[in-house]
């Protein structure tokens, strides 16, 4: 379980291709700090488990399941990853509920810059939508957002200097692949009522 508040950019250092997998070298620091081996962390939305832990950073092994749901099936070396470690008892509830399953990939539409943020759209999958409510909350990349337009099938957001220096979203350019989990309480209601 996650809140959606990204602790730091980790950089991909190093890719493993695997026969139906792969397995990701994550470079970073601060969550190093007491990440152990087989806990959960959340890179840019998916939920991946530390495998091998040094002074530089993480392996995680993706399987299939995650390639094919999410945008790490175009993931390259270099490539700037929101990450955020599980949430304890302790931890101040920032965001809002995040469990690291992406439900389908988005695509960067556009940004307006501002002198002090930036006026984003994104476009979600259309099966997605019905779980997208203005000023409602939404995951991208394992960042908690609030919709602050809806126009179709895009949504439009207001970033923060904060979230555009220490998020993927900083870095997005027209036609990017953006990972996307709905609300789940959203999804929790819909499947009550279905079974009424």
């Amino acid at each position: 379980m996650f809140t959606g508040i990204i602790e730091e950019l980790g950089r991909v250092t190093a890719i493993e291709q695997q026969p139906d997998a792969l397995r990701l070298t994550i470079g970073c620091d601060k969550v190093l700090e007491d990440l152990g081996r087989g806990d959960s962390i959340s890179c840019s939305g998916t939920c991946l488990t530390a495998i091998e832990i040094d002074d530089k950073g993480f392996t995680a092994d993706v399987m299939l399941e995650t390639i094919r749901r999410s945008s790490l099936d175009g993931v390259a070396v270099g490539d700037p990853i929101n990450l955020e470690r599980a949430m304890s008892a302790k931890t101040r509830f920032g965001g809002h509920i995040v469990q690291g399953h992406v439900d389908g990939v988005g695509e960067f539409v556009s940004r307006e810059k501002s002198e002090n943020w930036d006026w984003v759209k994104i476009r979600i999958p259309s099966e997605l939508m019905k779980y997208v409510v203005h000023k409602g909350s939404i995951t991208l990349d394992g960042i908690s957002l609030t919709v602050n337009d809806i126009e179709g099938d895009v949504i439009a957001l207001s970033l923060i200097p904060e979230t555009l220096k220490v998020t993927t979203l900083g870095y997005k350019n027209p036609g990017d692949k953006i990972n996307v989990e709905a609300d789940v309480l959203a999804k929790h209601i819909e499947r009550l009522m279905e079974t009424r």
